[in-house]
């Protein structure tokens, strides 16, 4: 049987937070970037603090997210690491408490079948300020785990992450990988890797 490997996207896959990116386009960044800091830190409930972000954005045309989009970048050896677990028939899937409009394009360049991600209310071209549908915060992100887990059959479940967000699913998988993380996510994971590049990950499985 294959395993399964689980990512989280924004400073884990990618080396940014996509909803501070659009909050520096909407001249909110230092707003968001606070309550980021404090959800990440699990000071604060994610649910909340990703409606109160999100809420900093309405208005913002929707092309914004294309623009975005364009000023991703992935993480050292996020490429190389995904191309060779696929190359050995492991299953590499993605969930984000970021934007599937954001991150899809991505997704299908890298191949990445399941991915899971918080969907935005357009409405007339602009954002409404809401989220549609169930957000992806850390029990809908460790449920999502479960879900491909029996559905794929895997034999093995590595799940990494770098942010409060992700202390369910870390803590879940059979394997768990705190990626250059915050000290919550570090107490619970079982491998710490403080080195950004992704290749570190191989060293440990």
């Amino acid at each position: 049987m294959n395993r399964l490997f689980l990512f989280d996207v924004d400073s884990t896959l990618i080396n940014q937070e996509v909803i501070d990116l659009l909050a520096a386009h909407a001249g909110v960044e230092l707003k968001v970037r606070e309550i980021t800091d404090r959800a990440m830190a699990g000071e604060i409930d994610f649910q909340e603090s990703l409606k109160e972000r999100v809420a900093l954005l309405k208005g913002l045309p929707a092309n914004i997210l294309d623009q975005v989009r364009s000023e991703i970048t992935l993480t050292s050896g996020a490429r190389e690491l995904i191309a060779e677990l696929q190359s050995s028939n492991d299953v590499v899937a993605v969930v984000s408490g970021g934007f599937t409009r954001v991150i899809e394009p991505l997704m299908n360049e890298l191949n990445i079948e399941h991915y899971l991600a918080n969907e935005l209310e357009i409405i007339d071209d602009q954002l409404t300020g809401k989220v549609i549908g169930q957000i992806v915060d850390r029990k809908a992100k460790a449920d999502f785990l479960e879900r491909l887990r029996l559905n794929l059959d895997s034999s093995r479940t590595i799940a990494t992450g770098d942010g409060a967000n992700d202390i369910d699913m870390v803590s879940q998988a059979d394997l768990g990988i705190a990626f250059c993380a915050k000290p919550a996510l570090q107490a619970v994971a079982q491998v710490v890797i403080e080195k950004r590049d992704l290749r570190e990950i191989l060293k440990h499985l």
